[in-house]
């Protein structure tokens, strides 16, 4: 390709409303153009970046054996009703209606599409296992879009899905697609963690996702050097053992705080600090009231509680709610005398071994200390509820934790029968005895790896592009191209790269050679070549890579410049 002819409109300023590098980035180098809030357009050299990260993915998928299709976008309700998505999903799915008034969604992800395809098709034992995976647009309406292409509305995924006649076999497959992931997050470049993680609106037993590191990423993720790895939503905390001197126990005191209403208020105006609290929150599970205790100085994990209590929705309870079932407005909330409000206490392990506690005393400016579990209220449940902190020890070896962010590409799911148990997807064994199919789930952002890449490597100048991903390996910088004999050498080595296959870009354009530099850095393209007059007299041609000093520009001769570049690209 010849720069004159590539649609390629660069922009010296990102938009004001591009809020991290990627995006900046992405339109600053002609690659996308927004169209509306969470849309965008994919120009070519954006396009071919995408078409080059599917790529990577198919062959990876095809090598586990999954076959390729082609999904719809439309969905009709009727089965996301079968697994009782149409309601859990919310205000993400975009619904419509046809002209006959029947509902439809626009396609978020493809479980009960795929599950539908393969019980009207599969009946025999014979037919599994069977994995089917295809690239396809999906759309999620986006409470607040952000952060370019990785948070849109539309964006292109690959799901795959597999169908199995055992827990075994689905577990032994799990095994092959995850290490297939792993080896596109190899070949894409990325420096990355597998992680464990909450199943989510997707659901299952269990599921991994793939971080790339960033500190941009959204997601903050634990890991140790024994190999334990989690996204702080599913990362387990070590259970905290101290023993109680059941003989310290205080007499409970109502004390007044006018106005106090966080642990922070409460702890400066009685000088205590934050441990010494019981955080009392009250959520909406499944349309339920829902008491949940935690320390002070910890959060609530969310995730943690949904999947405790089994619940479909979970949110915190509006100050009405709050005030119907502590009898106090909202800040005042605490775990004593709610029994009486039949609604159930989930405690974390923290909690379990406190002594002379502080927590709200369920009535308008009033605080309770010397709170004693077991002796001033008995949790219905007691169970893991907090986020992880720094400082923490691991679960598996018990060294310190370390953080970081990261920038889910990938997920993988253990579904089990959660599908086909609703949906009635079932084969029939040797005998002829009819059983559930147990099924899969492995999704990958094609459109989060581009933006993922760009977050993880960049500099001052631009993008720079893995060789595997780059829109074009090498690209051609004539100092002077209507001169005739740099136009002659730039066009032979084009006509010689081209022929061997290697992606080329020529900027012949009229331009001066800085503004040709800054454009070849702003792309990101790995190789540039630099022919020019001065150096032609020797019958040479520089050669730099994107991710050299311009110190590190050597000189290569004219006729050995090919061989240069394919030896730098292997």
């Amino acid at each position: 390709m010849k720069s004159s002819q590539l649609f390629l409109p660069t922009l010296r300023e990102a938009p004001s409303d591009a809020d991290i590098i990627s995006a900046k980035l992405m339109l600053r180098a002609g690659m996308i153009r927004k169209l509306a809030s969470g849309i965008y357009e994919w120009l070519p050299l954006g396009l071919k970046v995408l078409r080059k990260a599917e790529e990577i993915i198919r062959q990876e998928m095809n090598a586990v054996g999954g076959q390729e299709v082609w999904l719809p976008i439309m969905q009709p309700k009727e089965l996301w009703e079968e697994t009782g998505r149409w309601q859990v999903y919310g205000k993400e799915l975009f619904r419509l209606k046809d002209r006959k008034n029947s509902d439809f969604c626009l396609g978020p992800t493809h479980e009960e599409i795929i599950t539908d395809l393969v019980r009207r098709e599969v009946r025999s034992y014979r037919q599994l296992p069977l994995m089917l995976y295809q690239f396809g647009t999906k759309f999620r309406d986006e409470i607040r879009p952000r952060f370019g292409i990785m948070r849109a509305r539309e964006f292109l995924m690959k799901d795959a899905y597999s169908f199995h006649a055992s827990e075994e076999d689905a577990e032994r497959y799990y095994q092959e697609v995850f290490a297939a992931y792993n080896k596109i997050c190899k070949r894409c470049g990325f420096a990355f963690r597998y992680v464990e993680a909450t199943t989510g609106a997707i659901g299952g037993s269990f599921s991994h996702e793939f971080m790339v590191l960033a500190d941009t990423g959204e997601e903050e993720i634990v890991w140790c050097d024994c190999g334990f790895g989690s996204n702080v939503e599913k990362a387990e905390c070590a259970v905290l053992k101290r023993a109680v001197d059941k003989s310290q126990e205080q007499p409970v005191s109502e004390i007044a705080t006018p106005n106090l209403r966080t642990v922070e208020e409460v702890g400066n105006f009685l000088k205590l600090s934050s441990d010494r609290f019981i955080k009392t929150l009250i959520y909406m599970a499944d349309g339920a009231p829902v008491v949940a205790l935690v320390r002070g100085d910890y959060e609530i994990n969310e995730a943690k509680l949904q999947q405790v209590l089994g619940a479909a929705n979970l949110y915190l309870a509006d100050p009405e709610t709050v005030e119907k079932v502590t009898g106090a407005p909202q800040g005042f909330a605490g775990p004593v005398n709610l029994a009486d409000k039949n609604v159930k206490i989930i405690a974390d392990y923290s909690v379990e071994c406190m002594i002379n506690a502080v927590s709200g005393a369920n009535k308008k400016d009033c605080h309770i200390t010397n709170i004693n579990p077991g002796r001033d209220f008995t949790p219905t449940l007691v169970a893991d509820l907090r986020k992880v902190k720094k400082g923490e020890l691991c679960i598996k070896c018990g060294k310190e934790l370390n953080f970081c962010r990261g920038i889910e590409i990938g997920h993988t799911f253990k579904l089990g029968s959660k599908y086909s148990k609703t949906m009635k997807a079932a084969y029939l064994d040797a005998e002829g005895k009819e059983h559930l199919m147990v099924m899969g789930c492995y999704g990958i952002g094609v459109s989060r790896i581009v933006a993922a890449t760009i977050e993880q490597s960049h500099d001052d100048n631009g993008i720079i592009w893995p060789a595997a991903l780059a829109p074009f390996k090498v690209i051609i910088v004539p100092i002077n191209y209507a001169e005739a004999g740099t136009k002659k050498a730039s066009d032979e080595i084009y006509a010689q790269l081209k022929s061997d296959g290697i992606d080329v870009l020529l900027d012949d354009r009229d331009e001066r050679a800085g503004i040709k530099f800054k454009d070849a850095d702003l792309i990101g393209i790995p190789w540039r070549i630099t022919v020019g007059e001065k150096n032609l007299k020797n019958n040479m041609v520089e050669l730099k890579a994107r991710t050299a000093p311009a110190a590190q520009t050597r000189l290569v001769p004219l006729g050995e410049i090919i061989a240069s570049i394919k030896a730098a690209i292997n």
